[in-house]
Parts: C-alpha cells; sequence; structure tokens
C-alpha cells in the first residue's frame, strides 16, 4: 500500500498499540500541516494525529507534504486520514501515499469507498435538531438509529471551531464509543468530559494561534488539560 517514494511500510497495529489503556482517554491531534506539528504532538502524548485531505481546509495536505508527515510519525502513535466527502480515486491516492492507521469520514460516504480489507474507520456522525431534522450530512440520531462501534462525533461543519452538541453526544456515548470533537481547547476539555464521558477527543483549532497554524505550548495544554480531567474523573467514578 506504500508508493515507491513514500514511507517506508509500517505494520498494521495490533489493537493495543492504539487504543488507551482501560479508562483512560484517547486524544487525537488534527490538522497538522508540518514536522514540528507531529513531534509536538506526539512530545505532548497524544495517542492520535490527523491529516487533513480537503482542499477547502487551511490544513489540508498535498500528498508530497503528507508523505514527511507520516514518515514522522513514531511508533505507538496512530496516524488519520481526514476526508470530506472524498473520491474514491482521491482516498486511494492517499492510502497509497501515507499508509493511514485509520480513515476518517462521514458515515455516507462510507459506503461509497472501496477500502482495502483490514483498513480501520473512524465514521463522523453529526447532530440532529431537536425536530431529528439532519443539520449535515451523514447523520445519526445519538438515540435512534443504532451507532457504528466507534464514532467521532461533531457538528456540522468540521474544523470550523464549532462546538457539537454535548447533551446529543452523551446521548450516543451511552451507546458507542464516542470521539468528542469539535470546539474544543484547555479551557473547556474538563467540562466536556464530564457532560459526555466520551472515549476520546479530538482537537484542531482549540491548538491554533492562527487558522491552520498550530501552536505546540497549546497542544502541551490540551493534552495536558484533557488528561488531567480524565483522571479526576476517573478518580471520582472509583470513590465510595
Amino acid at each position: 500500500m506504500t508508493a515507491a517514494n513514500g514511507p517506508p511500510a509500517r505494520p498494521l497495529p495490533v489493537a493495543t498499540r492504539t487504543a488507551p489503556a482501560a479508562g483512560a482517554l484517547w486524544v487525537k491531534v488534527c490538522g497538522l500541516r508540518s514536522v514540528a506539528d507531529v513531534e509536538a504532538a506526539a512530545q505532548a502524548g497524544a495517542d492520535a494525529v490527523g491529516f487533513v485531505f480537503h482542499p477547502a481546509s487551511p490544513r489540508h495536505l498535498e500528498l508530497d507534504a503528507a508523505r514527511e508527515l507520516a514518515r514522522a510519525v513514531p511508533a505507538g502513535v496512530a496516524s488519520v486520514a481526514v476526508f470530506l466527502h472524498p473520491s474514491r480515486a482521491r482516498v486511494a491516492a492517499v492510502l497509497e501515499a501515507i499508509a493511514p492507521d485509520w480513515v476518517q469520514c462521514d458515515l455516507a460516504d462510507v459506503a461509497t469507498l472501496s477500502l482495502p480489507a483490514g483498513q480501520r474507520v473512524l465514521p463522523v456522525l453529526r447532530a440532529v435538531d431537536a425536530g431529528g431534522a439532519a443539520v449535515a450530512s451523514a447523520p445519526v440520531s445519538p438515540a435512534g438509529d443504532a451507532p457504528p462501534r466507534r464514532c467521532l462525533f461533531e457538528g456540522a461543519r468540521s474544523g470550523a471551531g464549532e462546538r457539537a452538541d454535548w447533551s446529543q453526544a452523551a446521548q450516543l456515548a451511552r451507546r458507542a464509543e464516542v470521539v468528542l470533537a469539535g470546539g474544543l481547547d484547555a479551557a473547556n476539555v474538563a467540562d466536556a468530559l464530564r457532560a459526555v464521558r466520551p472515549y476520546g477527543v479530538d482537537v484542531s483549532s482549540g491548538v491554533e494561534r492562527e487558522r491552520g497554524v498550530k501552536d505546540a505550548a497549546r497542544i502541551r495544554e490540551f493534552v495536558r488539560a484533557a488528561r488531567a480531567a480524565a483522571a479526576a474523573l476517573s478518580s471520582e467514578e472509583r470513590t465510595p
């Protein structure tokens, strides 16, 4: 699956490699655009890094840049290729170039893609309004349709810093392993964890100094805040 001039082939990670320990929080830093970004996320203790392949996004990567970043991802950190309504050809090119551990795209798009056997997918679910109508593509009612076992939940627009509906996310988190995304930062991640009790969190704009430009200090602050909040909740749950 690796291009001749792409990153060296990496073995598919086993389940324990990119999953947190029981009760631990899975943390993904998304929209990385430089090797320094990748290094900052890994050094901060992120479990996964996300690379965006959507030309309309300020975080979009061309394949040559993506190859360089993929080579910088250390063992033990998962790489996630992030798409929004991609073509089959686009996904195939990215898989060939960087061999990501995960593919992330809207749930409705998953069925349209031709993915290799064994490719792990993180489907994106989006909010529905109070009347049950979709506010974005690929909605799944948190209290209705059966969700995937693990999924990412966010608001209507990816990468816009818009906070997801935490009440809907909490409903979904009782039925699936939810990675909460949308509008998270170091200041609100503790409140988000308490409200939703997600499997993981995904941050992008909340660790940027300007749109599309990551800040290493903010990455460290976010991961530290998320880990501390998760540990505090875990301690509370263990206290009789």
